[in-house]
């Protein structure tokens, strides 16, 4: 099991990031988005904790900016019908305290706006995490925040633009919804992460 990274950043194409360590072997990890915002410029030294993923088809690592964001994220592929993809949807549309204000709260509204939730999927996950995250508290910087709206903006900028809806749509979104959230918020001089932040805010209502 490889269960932490450690190197230089060297690719970042969100949802995905390479990393190369001191061996010289550069390795992709699949991050939720809000792990990529907070990784460091291309180029420089980063740590990421990590979960592999074996199938009969496929071996996927994925990476998580503390070890408590791949906690929640091994909690979650337990629960029945949530799979890496979905568990990686989830933590991209919202923060690991995010999430579990929201199961606190039993706001089945809230889950259903991520992509391939559905209202059965939602309930399944209020019902399935309740007990398991009972001893995670949020602070009340948190709840401002969660509670505040999102702030729209206009223009674009075409090369950040494309590689957020690609990102989107890596995380589950239609193509049709990844590009009309995208065209809502994106405008030039931003980041392509940035730009996906504001827009999984936007779609998350």
């Amino acid at each position: 099991m490889i269960g932490r990274i450690r190197g230089i950043l060297i690719e970042k194409t969100p949802p995905f990031v390479i990393v190369e360590t001191s061996a010289g072997v550069g390795y992709e990890i699949q991050v939720p988005m809000t792990t990529f915002y907070q990784l460091p410029e291309e180029g420089a030294e980063t740590t990421l904790s990590t979960h592999l993923s074996i199938s009969e088809n496929l071996h996927a690592l994925y990476g998580f900016i503390s070890v408590k964001d791949r906690s929640l994220f091994r909690e979650l592929i337990k629960v029945n019908g949530v799979g890496p993809k979905l568990a990686l949807a989830i933590l991209s549309g919202m923060e690991a305290d995010e999430f579990v204000l929201t199961v606190h709260d039993h706001n089945v509204d809230r889950l259903v706006k991520l992509p391939g939730v559905g209202k059965k999927t939602a309930e399944r996950l209020l019902v399935e995490m309740t007990d398991k995250l009972k001893d995670w508290s949020v602070s009340a910087e948190l709840v401002e925040q969660t509670e505040r709206p999102a702030q729209p903006v206009g223009g674009r900028s075409n090369d950040q633009t494309q590689e957020a809806i690609s990102a989107l749509v890596a995380l589950g979104y239609k193509p049709q919804i990844a590009s009309k959230a995208i065209s809502q918020v994106a405008t030039d001089g931003l980041k392509s992460e940035d730009i996906i932040r504001m827009a999984l805010r936007q779609l998350a209502g």
